[in-house]
C-alpha cells in the first residue's frame, strides 16, 4: 500500500528508471583508465609496484575531493579479487564497525579478504582507529582509508605505522579536459561552449574531477542553441567556492606559501596568496598579524619601517574593515616583499633564548649589580663598575656577560637595508671593546 509520498507509478504502468549522474556512469572501469594519478598507479608508482608484486597493504589516501579515491580503492579490491566493503566515518560507530569486522572474519574463514574502504577516517577518533589494528594485523582486513586532512596530524602514529600513505593529487586542466571528453563522448554530443568558457567551466571545478563531470551535466541539461561564451556561462553558473578550511591543511598551505613568498621578495605571488585566503574567508585580522611577524622575523632591522607599515595597516583595517582595510593589507604586503630581508635578529634571539635554557643560573657580574646595603657592599656589588657617559666615546667596553661565560656573538647583521649601518656599529664597538681590555691589561 502506497503512502502520502509514495512517487511509484499507478498500477500497470512500466516504472521509469531513474537517471544515473554522470560522474557515476563514466567511473573508471579499470585503474588505467583512473584520470590525473600517473605518480601513483604508473609501472613505478607505490600502487603500481603493489599491483605488480601482488601484495597489497593497508593504505590511507590522502588528497582534496574529487580525485579518485573511492573509484582506486573499488578498484584495487576488484585487481586483488578481494571483497569490497564501504563505510563512512561519519555516518559509522561502533556498532556498525563491529558487524563489519564480523563479517570480515567470517569472509576470512572462508578463504576471501576483505578491502575494507573508510571514508574520512580521519573523523573516527583514537579508540575508534584503534579497533581497526588486530584485523588489519591478522590479516583479517585490507585497510584503504580515505582523507582530504593531513594524516600525520589527523591519525594515531599506531594506525600510519601498519599503513603506506598515498599522496593523490588534484586534478590538472590538462586532465580536466580528458574527463570532459570522455563526458562528450558518453553523452554523445559537445559541449554548448567557446574554447575560452570551456576553459573557464574547469577552471571553475578547482581540481576537482567529480565537480568537474557535475558542472558538464548541468550544461548539457541546458541544450541551448549554439555556443555560449564566458560571460554567458557566468550569469548561468554559479562560482564555485575555492576548496578553503580555515583551520585545516590548507589553511596551513596557504599561509606557507604568502610567508615564504614575501620572504622570496616576489611581490605578485605574495598578492595571490594574500588574495586567496581573503577569497576563502580568512579573517583579515590573522593575516594582519601573520605579516607583522613577517616583517620582525624576516626583515627586522634590515627595515624597521616594516614593522611600522604592518601596524599601521592593521589599524587601518579595523577602522575601515571589509573590503576596503583590506587595500591596506595587500599594500603592507607588497612593502614586505619588496624590503630589504635579514633575519639576523630572529636568529640572534633564538641563540640567545638557547644559551639562556643552558645557563639559566648563572648570576651577572657582580660590578653590573647595585648595592643598596652595606651587606651587598661588602660582598662586592657595584664594586669597579664604569659609568659609560664618563667613559671616551661615551663607551665603557666592560663585560656585562656572566665572570665564567666565554663571551658569545649572537647578532650578526647583514650587508642589506640599515642593517648595513648596524653592522658598522657591531664592528666598532667590537674593536672599541677589544682596545678598552688592551688598555686594562696594560
Amino acid at each position: 500500500m502506497a503512502d502520502l509520498f509514495d512517487t511509484a507509478p499507478a498500477s500497470g504502468e512500466p516504472a521509469r528508471p531513474v537517471a544515473r549522474p554522470l560522474a557515476d556512469r563514466i567511473r573508471p572501469a579499470r585503474l588505467a583508465d583512473v584520470v590525473g594519478q600517473d605518480k601513483v598507479l604508473g609501472p613505478d608508482g607505490p600502487l603500481g609496484a603493489m599491483l605488480h608484486a601482488g601484495s597489497l597493504s593497508s593504505l590511507i589516501l590522502w588528497g582534496p575531493p574529487g580525485v579518485g579515491k573511492t573509484t582506486i580503492a573499488r578498484l584495487l579490491a576488484q585487481e586483488t579479487d578481494l571483497a569490497f566493503v564501504q563505510i563512512s566515518a561519519i555516518f559509522s560507530g561502533v556498532p556498525e564497525l563491529r558487524k563489519v569486522f564480523d563479517a570480515a572474519r567470517l569472509r576470512h574463514q572462508q578463504g576471501r579478504g576483505t578491502l575494507l574502504f573508510v571514508d574520512e577516517i580521519h573523523r573516527f577518533n583514537k579508540a575508534q582507529q584503534d579497533s581497526f589494528l588486530p584485523h588489519m594485523e591478522d590479516g583479517t582486513i585490507t585497510l584503504v582509508g580515505a582523507t582530504t586532512e593531513n594524516p600525520s596530524f589527523e591519525l594515531n602514529a599506531a594506525l600510519l605505522s601498519r599503513a603506506q600513505v598515498i599522496v593523490l593529487e588534484r586534478l590538472s586542466l590538462a586532465d580536466m579536459e580528458r574527463l570532459a571528453q570522455r563526458a562528450e563522448k558518453e553523452l554523445d554530443r559537445p559541449l554548448p561552449l567557446t574554447a575560452e568558457a570551456r576553459d573557464r567551466l574547469l577552471e571553475m571545478a578547482d581540481g576537482d574531477g567529480r565537480a568537474a563531470l557535475n558542472l558538464i551535466e548541468q550544461v548539457m541539461a541546458w541544450r541551448v542553441p549554439g555556443k555560449l561564451d564566458t560571460d554567458q556561462l557566468a550569469q548561468r553558473l554559479m562560482r564555485r567556492a575555492a576548496k578553503y578550511d580555515k583551520s585545516g591543511d590548507e589553511h596551513y598551505n596557504l599561509i606557507s606559501a604568502l610567508h615564504k613568498s614575501v620572504r622570496g621578495s616576489d611581490p605578485d605571488a605574495a598578492l595571490y596568496w594574500l588574495s586567496r585566503m581573503l577569497e576563502g574567508g580568512e579573517d583579515p585580522r590573522y593575516l594582519a598579524r601573520r605579516l607583522t611577524r613577517m616583517a620582525v622575523e624576516d626583515i627586522g632591522l634590515a627595515d624597521p619601517a616594516a614593522q611600522r607599515h604592518c601596524l599601521d595597516a592593521w589599524a587601518l583595517y579595523e577602522r575601515l574593515g571589509s573590503p576596503e582595510g583590506e587595500l591596506a593589507l595587500a599594500q603592507a604586503t607588497i612593502y614586505l616583499a619588496l624590503a630589504p630581508k635579514s633575519n639576523a635578529g630572529y636568529v640572534a634571539y633564538k641563540a640567545a633564548r638557547d644559551l639562556a635554557r643552558r645557563s639559566g643560573s648563572q648570576m651577572p657580574p657582580k660590578h653590573i649589580l647595585n648595592a643598596p646595603t652595606g651587606l651587598m657592599a661588602d660582598q662586592g656589588y657595584g664594586a669597579g663598575y664604569r659609568y659609560d657617559h664618563d667613559a671616551e666615546d661615551g663607551f665603557s667596553g666592560q663585560n656585562y656577560f656572566p665572570d665564567d661565560m666565554k663571551r658569545p656573538v649572537f647578532y650578526l647583521p647583514v650587508e642589506r637595508g640599515f642593517e648595513r649601518e648596524l653592522k658598522k656599529r657591531v664592528e666598532w664597538f667590537a674593536g672599541l671593546r677589544q682596545k678598552r681590555r688592551t688598555e686594562d691589561k696594560a
